[in-house]
């Protein structure tokens, strides 16, 4: 098996390193990722400038390519040809901290697992619900132990369609975790203001700025899960359409166009 390893956070990020060691286990990888931070960079596709791939090593001595690209481009790049092997299964992160709710639109972790199913690749996302203010001491092995077994679970059962598993793990010692959960998608409450500055010639310039947002605590939400000590493991399908206003909408009053 060929698996693909990427991420958002950059192709020297520690939780990248974890991962592709424990995917080793199950067999050949390769990563492709980003060469600096793409955090919050969501389902980007570069399509009007060139984009430039490089060898690197990592941490461990072990080969891996870096682009300038977004995180959907490195696996847009590894299937379009860059890899001349065909790449079996796609794992993206860790990211050192939770992808929750709506989250997962601005998440370039998330979306390049998602690039990954538009390619018919299975895929998975991985994601630790880390201390900003402790990123150094973040222990990736139990995530990367996680994603193992989540592979695992995946290509012995299989996925639909457009379908890509997110999983969150609480960022805990791993005998205090209480083990998965099947969530859905909870709510994400953000606290974000925008402040105005000028810079040295009097031109106003923004930050979007404000506080981390938190999370609603709902039963059977990957938010609830993870506040309970639990894994999360939320299935997520490219397809965005709300079904269940179809046979509504076609009951609205709509007018002729002439």
């Amino acid at each position: 098996m060929h698996i693909l390893v990427t991420n958002d956070d950059g192709v020297h990020a520690p939780g990248l390193l974890a991962l592709a060691q424990a995917m080793r286990t199950l067999g050949k990888v390769t990563v492709l990722a980003p060469d600096h931070n793409w955090s919050v960079s969501g389902h980007v596709k570069t399509l009007h400038r060139p984009l430039w791939v490089k060898e690197t090593l990592l941490a461990d001595g072990t080969p891996a390519l870096a682009t300038d690209g977004a995180p959907s481009d490195c696996v847009a790049l590894a299937v379009l040809g860059v890899l001349s092997e065909t790449i079996d299964f796609v794992v993206s992160g860790i990211n050192p901290f939770p992808n929750l709710g709506n989250d997962l639109t601005y998440s370039g972790t998330v979306m390049a697992a998602m690039e990954g199913v538009i390619w018919g690749i299975p895929a998975i996302a991985v994601s630790l619900d880390g201390d900003e203010n402790n990123l150094k001491h973040l222990n990736y092995e139990t995530p990367a132990a996680v994603a193992v077994q989540v592979v695992k679970q995946v290509l012995a059962n299989k996925l639909p369609d457009e379908t890509l598993l997110n999983v969150n793990v609480p960022n805990r010692p791993p005998e205090e975790i209480k083990g998965f959960r099947i969530t859905r998608q909870g709510k994400r409450v953000y606290k974000d203001v925008l402040i105005e500055r000028q810079d040295p010639r009097g031109r106003p310039y923004y930050w979007i700025g404000g506080d981390a947002p938190v999370g609603i605590t709902e039963p059977d939400t990957d938010v609830g899960a993870l506040e309970e000590g639990y894994i999360s493991i939320n299935p997520i399908h490219c397809d965005l359409t709300a079904h269940h206003l179809i046979e509504p909408l076609k009951k609205w009053s709509w007018p002729s166009i002439s």
